[in-house]
This record gives structure tokens, C-alpha cells and sequence, in this order.
């Protein structure tokens, strides 16, 4: 076991997202198994004495790797020293909010946890944004972070690339861990493009093409599509209660291969800084396939996009741009 204690930061910490995250921490499934880890555990005032009852259950599991645990409403004292924020808490939308309205709410929130990410954590600490919409509020985090690299800022995607990959296992009757490099792009919206394109299933005949392996191409650019994109409101449909485990599942996914790097040959979706790659607006945070190594990810290159590919990129790009210039209205105000 290493003598090295990281610090990672949940907040929201009492939501229902956060309850299966932090035991997947507390066994090493994100960081590794020998990784001892100083949990800080950030939710409002209100939640404070709900967050005593998660640290009793973390003390009942009896976790080696649990090094110790910090439970806070201060802001200040959650981030500080912080090598990993994983920032699941965020202003829900509620029935009859409009997307501005939304964004004008979250731009608030992690405006100050941006600047604290600045004036508090680790000057290399790593981000990942939950709470929706996810990819402009880690745009927002990210513009006020003054002096931590805008690189070290993602959202979650791979949710929506476990989602994918697990309809296209389902369809072609196999194991989800024969399925490989499902990409989504753009936003964690009705817009993300889930893309089977460069995707291939190992098969007992050997490594297939999915377009091949599933031969239904109009299953493969309609109904996989529109499931992937509206998987979420249809768990909230069935469940009355958003993913949790889910979605518990894919962060511990997301921070695992980021930390600990992709396998060779695999690539995976994250929601980074766009560089401009595949015609994107530069400066948003955009879903890419990337590959992992040494803490640090680096975006696919040279994939093909047909015309049915760029135009679904354009339609996610365009959102992107629309609410970037509506949170900076905010920020600005």
C-alpha cells in the first residue's frame, strides 16, 4: 500500500450520485488498490448531518485505503490542497426552467468553485464536472480557475459511452467488454453524436467492424442513436430518480483511465478543451475520443468523419457555442 495519501474532493456530497461514488473510491476501483486516499466531502449546510451517517458507513466498511475524511458546508476547506475535484453537486432543473435559467443558476456555483479550485487546491488538480450541464459548467469552472491549466478541466461523457457501447452489445448478443471504442462527441445533451463508426467487436472470429458485426444500419444511425441520447430521461421515466449508479459507475470509469491510463489500442470519451480538432469551435469543453497515459490525455487524431458524422458534430458544436455565450453573459454580469 502506498505511504502517499491523495487528496479527492466530492461535492454534493449526500446526493444519491455521490452515495455509490465515494465506496467505489473507498475500495481503490478508481485510483488503483494500493492508493490510500483523504476523502473531503463538501454538500450545503443543510446535508451536513446526513454526511455524518456516510462516514459512519465508510468506518463500518472498514476500508484500508481510507486515510481520513474531511464533512464540510465551507467551501474553502473542502478545496483546499486537493489533488482530484469531482464536482457532482449542482442546481437541478426543475419543471418549468428554462435552459438560461439553468445555466444562470450553475454559472453562480461553479463560478466560486473555480475560483476556490484557484485559491485553495493543488495547482495541478485534476477536474472532473458532474453536475449538468456538464459541459459548461466545467467550461465555467474552468474560466474562473486563474493559474490551474484549462487541460486539467473535463465533464463526464463516458455515461453516455457506457450507454453505447452497452446497446450495441445487446444488440450483436455479445459481452460488453468485447465491444471497444464507441466514441461521443459533443455535449452531455440530447445532441451528443454516439458514433459506432471506428468501433469494432471481438468476436470468436476476430476483431469485426461494428458496422459489420451488426448489419442494420438504419437501427445503427436512428433508433441506437435517439436511445443513447435520451437513455437518461427514460432512466428518470422508469425510475422517477435520475442515474445514479450508473452514472457512479462511469466517474470511476472517467478518473480511472485518466489517472491510470487506457489500455493500448482503446480509446475512450471525455469532455475536454477543444483544440479545434474535427472542425469544433476551440475553447469549448467538447466530448472527444482521447487516450490516457501518465495522467495526462491526448485527443484521437485522424478518425474519418462522413457527412452524416459532421453534421451531427455541428448540431452539438452549435449548442456548445450558444450556452458558452450565454454562461459568459452571466459571469460577466
Amino acid at each position: 500500500m502506498s505511504n502517499e495519501v491523495i487528496n479527492v474532493l466530492i461535492t454534493g456530497a449526500a446526493g444519491q450520485i455521490a452515495y455509490s461514488l465515494i465506496f467505489n473510491v473507498c475500495k481503490g476501483d478508481m485510483f488503483g488498490a494500493d492508493q490510500r486516499v483523504k476523502l473531503h466531502l463538501l454538500d450545503i449546510p443543510l446535508m451536513v448531518d446526513s454526511l455524518k451517517g456516510v462516514v459512519m458507513e465508510i468506518q463500518d466498511g472498514a476500508y484500508p485505503l481510507v486515510a481520513d475524511i474531511v464533512i464540510t458546508a465551507d467551501v474553502k476547506e473542502a478545496f483546499t490542497d486537493v489533488h482530484y475535484a469531482i464536482l457532482v453537486g449542482a442546481m437541478p432543473r426543475r419543471e418549468g426552467m428554462e435552459r438560461a435559467e439553468l445555466l444562470k443558476a450553475n454559472a453562480a456555483i461553479f463560478k466560486v468553485q473555480g475560483k476556490a479550485l484557484a485559491e485553495h487546491s493543488n495547482k495541478n488538480v485534476k477536474v472532473l464536472v458532474v453536475g449538468n450541464p456538464a459541459n459548461t459548467n466545467a467550461l465555467i469552472a474552468m474560466v474562473s480557475a486563474n493559474g490551474v491549466p484549462k487541460e486539467n478541466f473535463t465533464c463526464l461523457t463516458r455515461l453516455d459511452q457506457n450507454r453505447a457501447k452497452s446497446q450495441i452489445a445487446l444488440k450483436a448478443g455479445v459481452n460488453v467488454k468485447d465491444v471497444h471504442n464507441v466514441i461521443i462527441w459533443g455535449n452531455h445533451s440530447s445532441t451528443q453524436y454516439p458514433d459506432y463508426r471506428c468501433g469494432y467487436i471481438n468476436l470468436a472470429s476476430g476483431k469485426t467492424p461494428i458496422g459489420t458485426a451488426i448489419k442494420d444500419e438504419k437501427w445503427l444511425q436512428g433508433d441506437f442513436i435517439s436511445t443513447v441520447q435520451k437513455r437518461g430521461a427514460a432512466v428518470i421515466a422508469a425510475r422517477k430518480l435520475s442515474s445514479a449508479a450508473s452514472a457512479a459507475k462511469a466517474i470511476t470509469d472517467h478518473m480511472h483511465d485518466w489517472v491510470l491510463g487506457t489500455a493500448e489500442g482503446e480509446y475512450v470519451s471525455m469532455g475536454v478543451i477543444s483544440d479545434g480538432s474535427y472542425g469544433t469551435s476551440e475553447g469549448l469543453i467538447f466530448s472527444f475520443p482521447v487516450k490516457c497515459a501518465n495522467g495526462k490525455y491526448t485527443i484521437v487524431q485522424g478518425l474519418p468523419i462522413d457527412d452524416f458524422s459532421k453534421n451531427l458534430i455541428k448540431t452539438t458544436n452549435d449548442e456548445l457555442v450558444s450556452e458558452k455565450t450565454t454562461a459568459l453573459q452571466f459571469l460577466s454580469e
